[in-house]
């Protein structure tokens, strides 16, 4: 029976490469996901392994947005025994501008920041090698980091620009050297390097630094002098410098974590539509040997070498297609790291790792699934009796769909409404109901799908009516196995699914900005600038004392802080906010008085918060502030949870990180609007990262952040309706070979082959626009019940993107007919009296 499987593999070698296509599809996206994410981590610690190095003890802050280590405690450590040495550190961001000053280097999203230079004598950290150049000497001059100076164009000796966010007006520089960072080169990074006096300066309130690295004393280990400066210094994170690397890398762990379950549920979406593919191509390749197996099973064979030759098949076809699905992974993420260098998102970039674990997954899943898609259709033909077999004609539909129609319609109803008590929450509990309520959704779609297709289509034929004879017989070949179209149709059913429902976020998401922003923002314009960097202070103050007209400018900023060991973020204002935005207030005033707070409805009712009251909070550096809350607003997503006043603000973030996420401007009664915008663009061109927008580009601006977002998604998503269509054309190419007598006799009777075609054509029309339909009204369900529980985000505003979803039930129907091309040409190409002699 293992030679009858092998060579009944070799025999039918376009079903063995369909039926292998399948696997590899399963496959291919899992292990890619692992590659990439391991190739990520993989990079990211070869840089951090070049970090601290030299390095003995190193005494820093427990939160990153914190003041940092103050200069007392520096010198304390400097004085304490067993210290050879210390080296304080400075850093902050920086935006570096190309020589005309006109444009800033753009990192694609990679850090860019600036440091201080110690020289050896001073520094504890090995030196940075320079290939160029020398380290700044003096103020006005700077050092970059090779790739730096490969984004900015600059050369030894070249003068540019350079802008602290923090700080006022863009200065010049000149480069003096061109240095080598380990590890970080080709990601994006750019790093300028100060003298250490004008790092001080521009990075520091004079009285902390941002860390300190130590030297231990000859006969002082470095552990021991860690313990001994970790017992002085509670509130500090003091490590060795294993320690330093290691905390560095759990950071960007956590980071790629995310990453790797986001496209691991992509990978399982594959894997399940996969699955299904697999599943369809045995169940119709089983049918299509009935007679095969039944001679088999007449000339002695049991019911029991049956099913294994079967299994046998599934196993050699898993291994084969795990391996290619296992290659075809390693070049999908090789194809994905090259889409996102081109798109410089400031990824570092390194050589493919594949882990061991990555190819025992692969060959795992692939042999595991293949092999259990596989049984259950070898099982069934091994019951079926050898004669019947051989009388049957065509492969047979299977036992009645009753018993799974009715676990799909109790499970369309639990699932029903899960969705509906987890949307009248929201939260993370509220969330995760919906999300068990979509896998009953999708289980129940998967059991009650052929007893829908049959109506269904039955129904869409009007659209094959036109066609006269050639359309009801595509009609009737659609309708005539449900359980086969059922199955072609969930791939694509679910990958419109998720394309529907992320296309209503994004619709919802950008409905919810503009409407925020049209009713909350009074002013006429918006000072904004790129994420992380905002609109720098020197721009708000250029405005305010060079643009006549304005009645009020407010910039909105960020602080972060801890309540009750939970860290929360607040907005503060560094001017009025009822001129410049319509806030509507619960009780109290909407300016915070000096340690005051104003908090959201929702916050206030989490933490049982009123007016009046005394909440403790505690700073990054751990410094306890009683403040007041002097308000309760309703919910509003551009202030945030909590709103500070300006001396708290002060009080919490670094010098070194102030900056405005947006500044708003109002204009006085009768300003001339255009005349302001172009004083406005005037005055803020010297910060060249600053945008003046009115509301619609502003509002545009916020939408295209969103775009970006939902571009990963549908970029990853493509793949499993890619995966969808090849199982279309799969299915059909299968089908072609299930109704070959049948077609012979059609040609045979005078059938032309355009006509062939065209059958095939719009049967898969059919089957698309019904799995097109069905992921559809899915998508848009789960999609509303979704983002109802991101009502406390501010996407309060539910959008269907009509016009969206209908190009894609166009698309659909086009997608199927493209997929019908090969198997109809095939189809039309079947030899009339060798079909119909064809046993």
């Amino acid at each position: 029976m293992r030679k009858v499987a092998l060579r009944n593999l070799a025999a039918h070698k376009v079903r063995l490469a369909l039926t292998l296509l399948s696997v590899v599809l399963g496959t291919a996206f899992i292990s890619g996901s692992f590659v990439f994410t391991d190739t990520l981590q993989r990079t990211f610690d070869s840089i951090f392994e070049g970090q601290a190095q030299g390095v003995d003890v190193r005494v820093g802050p427990e939160a990153q947005q914190s003041l940092g280590v103050p200069t007392n405690i520096v010198a304390a450590l400097a004085k304490t025994e067993g210290v050879a040495r210390v080296a304080p550190a400075v850093n902050g961001p920086v935006v570096l501008l190309e020589p005309d000053g006109k444009k800033a280097v753009q990192t694609g999203g990679a850090p860019s920041f600036g440091v201080s230079y110690l020289p050896p004598d001073k520094a504890v950290e090995d030196p940075q090698t320079f290939v160029a150049g020398a380290p700044p000497a003096r103020p006005g001059e700077i050092a970059l980091n090779t790739t730096g100076a490969e984004k900015a164009g600059l050369r030894v000796g070249d003068k540019t620009k350079v802008l602290i966010p923090a700080k006022g007006d863009p200065f010049e520089v000149t480069l003096s050297g061109i240095y080598e960072m380990p590890g970080t080169e080709g990601g994006g990074v750019v790093a300028v390097m100060f003298t250490e006096a004008q790092g001080t300066q521009l990075f520091t309130d004079g009285t902390h630094v941002a860390y300190a690295d130590i030297a231990a004393a000859p006969g002082t280990s470095p552990d021991e002098l860690r313990d001994r400066l970790a017992a002085g210094l509670p509130d500090y994170k003091v490590q060795n410098a294993d320690e330093v690397r290691e905390d560095m890398k759990k950071q960007v762990s956590e980071a790629l974590t995310f990453i790797n379950y986001f496209l691991l549920a992509f990978g399982a979406i594959a894997l399940i539509v996969g699955t299904f593919i697999i599943y369809n191509t045995f169940s119709m390749i089983v049918a299509q040997r009935l007679r095969e197996l039944a001679l088999l099973r007449a000339i002695g064979a049991s019911r029991a070498q049956v099913g294994r030759s079967v299994v046998s098949e599934a196993v050699v076809i898993g291994l084969i297609g795990s391996v290619l699905g296992l290659l075809a992974g390693i070049g999908l993420a090789f194809g994905l790291s090259a889409l996102l260098n081109a798109f410089d998102l400031g990824l570092p970039t390194g050589s493919l790792t594949v882990l061991p674990r990555t190819a025992i997954v692969a060959l795992l899943v692939g042999l595991i699934v293949t092999v259990a898609s596989a049984y259950a259709p070898a099982r069934r033909a091994a019951k079926v009796p050898p004669v019947e077999a051989m009388r049957s004609e065509f492969a047979s539909t299977g036992d009645s769909l009753r018993v799974r129609t009715a676990f799909g319609a109790v499970l369309a109803v639990a699932g029903g409404v899960l969705v509906y008590v987890g949307a009248q929450g929201t939260g993370k509990p509220a969330a995760a109901t919906v999300g068990i309520g979509a896998l009953a959704l999708i289980l129940a779609v998967l059991l009650a799908a052929p007893a829908l297709a049959r109506p269904m289509v039955l129904v869409l034929g009007v659209l094959t009516r036109p066609f006269g004879a050639i359309g009801q017989m595509a009609r009737n070949n659609a309708v005539r196995n449900p359980r086969r179209t059922a199955a072609t149709a969930f791939a694509l059913t679910l990958g419109l699914m998720l394309v529907s429902a992320i296309g209503i976020l994004g619709a919802s998401a950008k409905t919810s900005v503009g409407v925020l922003i049209d009713k909350g923002v009074k002013a006429e314009y918006v000072l904004a600038g790129p994420q992380m960097i905002g609109a720098p202070i020197g721009a708000v103050d250029a405005v305010r004392d060079q643009v006549p007209g304005i009645s009020d400018v407010t910039g909105i900023r960020f602080v972060g802080f801890k309540v009750d060991g939970d860290q929360l973020g607040a907005t503060s204002p560094d001017g009025p906010l009822d001129p410049v935005m319509d806030i509507d207030m619960i009780s109290g005033s909407s300016t915070p008085a000096e340690n005051g707070i104003l908090v959201g409805a929702t916050e206030a009712e989490d933490r049982g918060w009123k007016q009046g009251d005394t909440i403790e909070i505690t700073s990054l550096d751990n410094k306890k502030l009683a403040l007041t809350v002097g308000g309760i607003f309703a919910d509003n997503a551009l202030l945030g949870p909590m709103v500070v006043d300006p001396g708290v603000y002060e009080q919490l973030m670094p010098p070194s990180l102030r900056t405005n996420i947006f500044v708003l401007v109002k204009a006085e009664p009768g300003a001339d609007l255009a005349a302001m915008r172009t004083n406005l663009e005037q005055a803020t061109e010297p910060f060249v990262v600053v945008q003046v927008q009115d509301h619609e580009e502003f509002k545009g601006a916020q939408g295209r952040q969103i775009n970006t977002l939902l571009a990963i998604l549908y970029g990853l998503l493509a793949l499993a309706v890619v995966i969808a269509v090849l199982g279309i054309i799969n299915t059909l190419a299968l089908s072609v070979v299930e109704r070959r007598r049948e077609i012979g006799m059609l040609r045979a009777v005078g059938t032309q082959r355009s006509q062939v075609r065209r059958t095939i054509y719009l049967e898969s029309m059919l089957i698309a626009i019904f799995g097109a339909i069905v992921g559809l009204v899915l998508g848009i369900a789960l999609g509303v019940g979704f983002l109802r529980t991101l009502r406390d985000l501010g996407i309060d505003q539910i959008t269907i993107p009509w016009s969206q979803l209908v190009t894609v039930l166009i698309a659909s129907a086009v997608v199927g007919v493209l997929a019908a091309v090969w198997p109809g040409i095939r189809a039309a190409r079947t030899p009339p009296l060798a079909a119909i002699a064809d046993l």
